[in-house]
């Protein structure tokens, strides 16, 4: 025979195994399916990279600095749209808008697979820029309100982890798709767009079923464990929920220095980042290997760069010393840099250089984001703050 809860077993606090659990639970719900779609969106952001090393500039007649263009052209809607993409998650909800945004660049990316020339590549980089903007600043938006400070880092390391995984897996994914040539009269190139659009598109249909809302709208969360985590995140959400942001608003966070100071850190992350991610096979292959080849040692920079990043999110939320972690990741950064300018024809060195700049950027961006956007209370700051800082940081892009 059960017997049912009373008001007074609903409000009783959690137990330490019960918050245990419910910690996992979260974890489960909230960042498994926001990991998958910026896997995509990065891969889909990324990988006229690999394309580049193929025969697309041929093909399309890219000369000068029109490829330099193509890559530009996508950060111009994504830096202007990030905060008003933070709004519309918060009224659409997060599930409806994300799920929306990953259609719409999967379409997008589908569609670079069949253009023919210089125009066409604008355009598509353009919309991809502008169906994208939403995704990086709305997880990290959403994530901020489902964790305590000193636990999020590892959260927030292994989201922007994404980041790494897709630079990574897209140098492996497209020399798998290197051998496509041909096949259906269309160039590998062409494939590589393709083939990830549909997945990207896929991944989008269902994000609209996986993605988690906020603690106080997720309808997994029982309203004690609910109550839980309202009262542990200490986030204001009911007092800032149904409230948009207004004129006022924003000039109150524009007023303080400090919120000028998170997006110029991140910029200095992102410049290097950005380099990389779009760069490493077109340096790699300057080594002498072939198309295979170079995505192939693209790989390994990468995967020394979450190593490190999963170290230094663990060392972050045990001692609370983000200064640390940044300044260590930063060392890093700054030597791998000194290598690559000093040192030429010298393979090893080089190439431990470019692992060291990978570690030091990646690591720092994921903490660097973290400790400031943690630092922002309640929905409306964090809507305009995690936009401002993602849209400014993203200017080291272009």
């Amino acid at each position: 025979m059960t017997v049912a809860s009373t008001p007074h077993e609903e409000s009783r606090p959690l137990s330490k195994d019960e918050t245990t659990r419910l910690r996992r639970k979260i974890d489960f719900h909230v960042l498994p399916m926001l990991f998958i779609i910026y896997v995509v969106a990065f891969l889909d952001r990324g990988n006229i990279s690999n394309a580049l090393t193929m025969s697309m500039p041929e093909e399309l007649g890219l000369t000068s600095q029109q490829p330099n263009i193509a890559l530009a052209i996508f950060f111009v809607p994504y830096i202007v749209f990030e905060i008003p993409s933070n709004i519309l998650m918060k009224r659409l909800t997060p599930h409806l808008w994300l799920s929306l945004c990953t259609v719409g660049f999967g379409v997008v990316m589908l569609a670079q697979g069949f253009i023919h020339n210089y125009g066409g590549l604008v355009t598509t980089r353009f919309f991809l820029g502008l169906f994208e903007a939403g995704i990086f600043p709305g997880s990290f938006y959403l994530i901020s309100f489902w964790y305590r400070q000193e636990e999020s880092q590892k959260r927030f390391t292994l989201y922007f982890c994404s980041v790494i995984l897709a630079s990574a897996f897209s140098g492996l994914l497209a020399s798998a798709i290197a051998k496509m040539d041909g096949v259906r009269g269309l160039s590998n190139w062409r494939w590589i767009f393709i083939l990830e659009g549909i997945l990207t598109a896929v991944v989008g249909i269902a994000s609209f079923f996986f993605v988690s809302d906020f603690p106080d709208e997720a309808k997994w969360l029982s309203d004690r464990e609910r109550r839980h985590v309202l009262e542990m995140t200490d986030a204001n959400h009911t007092a800032a929920a149904g409230a948009s942001v207004t004129r006022r608003d924003l000039v109150a966070f524009f007023k303080e220095p400090k919120n000028y100071l998170g997006p110029i850190m991140y910029f200095s992350v992102v410049v290097p980042v950005y380099s990389f991610a779009y760069f490493t096979p077109t340096i790699v292959k300057t080594l002498g290997y072939s198309v295979v080849q170079t995505q192939l040692h693209s790989v390994p920079p990468f995967a020394a760069a979450f190593g490190l990043c999963l170290v230094l999110a663990y060392i972050s939320d045990r001692t609370g010393n983000h200064l640390f972690c940044l300044q260590f990741s930063s060392a890093i950064l700054v030597t791998g840099l000194a290598i690559l300018m000093t040192t030429y024809g010298h393979f090893s060195a080089q190439y431990a250089g470019i692992c060291l700049v990978c570690m030091g950027a990646f690591s720092a961006g994921a903490t660097v984001i973290c400790w400031y956007i943690m630092n922002l209370d309640g929905h409306k700051n964090r809507i305009i703050g995690s936009g401002w800082m993602i849209s400014i940081g993203n200017t080291g892009g272009l």
